[in-house]
């Protein structure tokens, strides 16, 4: 399976990787070092002038497409298994996360603060498209992300191995500034429509609140997990 990407930071951090890619298409006098680096290797690609370039491809490209191997995601008990526990390791899991562009963000946030993978369930989320990886700014070649069956039992499964694990909710009554680090740690974030679905709501350790004082009483989900890892990512590196 193959997917097209698109945008310099995206395609620049791909060449970095492992990743395998099979063609790329270059708008004619731009982006020089990438059409290098796939001449150099011996790809496939394709210098098109800016008239067919945007005929072919639509949106923010930047004047770059490559069509690379699909995005793998990891299976639970491996990714837990691979950890060392002792470091405290700092996971996300996103329930109902369905907006690709909101996944992107909150994957090149996760990634810059600190999180080891995020889990996203195999259901009413949204998949790792070109887009995610174009909002992601590449992020996404630097993070694993964990898809799972079921977020209830994967809870459960984290708490089995020492996670504590934290959800998000408007009316709870702890501020996201009273969450334990020194611990392994799983932030659940959901929705900005929805929230958390009240079955994960019931099952997590506890849950916190981002305090606000507006007349606006929610937080775009991706603006919220930035405030979130970033206040985590401050104490931890204040220790």
């Amino acid at each position: 399976m193959s997917i097209e990407i698109y945008g310099r930071n995206t395609c620049l951090e791909v060449m970095k990787s492992t990743r395998k890619i099979f063609s790329g298409y270059i708008m004619e006098n731009t982006n020089q070092d990438i059409l290098n680096h796939l001449k150099r290797h011996k790809l496939n690609y394709k210098v098109l002038n800016k008239h067919d370039f945007k005929n072919k491809f639509q949106g923010n490209h930047q004047g770059v497409v490559l069509e690379i191997e699909d995005y793998k995601t990891y299976e639970l008990k491996p990714f837990l298994n691979s950890l060392d526990l002792s470091t405290n390791p700092f996971l996300l899991m996103l329930d109902q996360i369905t907006d690709v562009h909101n996944l992107g963000a909150i994957i090149r946030s996760a990634e810059a603060g600190g999180v080891t993978g995020i889990i996203i369930p195999k259901k009413r989320s949204a998949k790792l498209t070109g887009t995610v990886a174009k909002t992601s700014s590449g992020a996404i070649e630097h993070i694993k992300i964990v898809e799972v069956a079921n977020l209830t039992n994967t809870l459960k499964t984290l708490k089995d191995y020492g996670f504590w694990t934290v959800g998000t909710d408007l009316k709870a009554d702890k501020s996201y500034q009273d969450i334990f680090i020194d611990t392994p740690l799983c932030l659940v974030i959901g929705s900005e429509g929805k929230g958390l679905s009240r079955i994960v709501k019931e099952n997590v350790d506890y849950n916190v609140k981002i305090n606000m004082v507006g007349k606006i009483n929610s937080l775009n989900a991706s603006v919220s997990a930035g405030i979130l890892i970033f206040d985590i990512l401050r104490r931890k590196l204040d220790r």
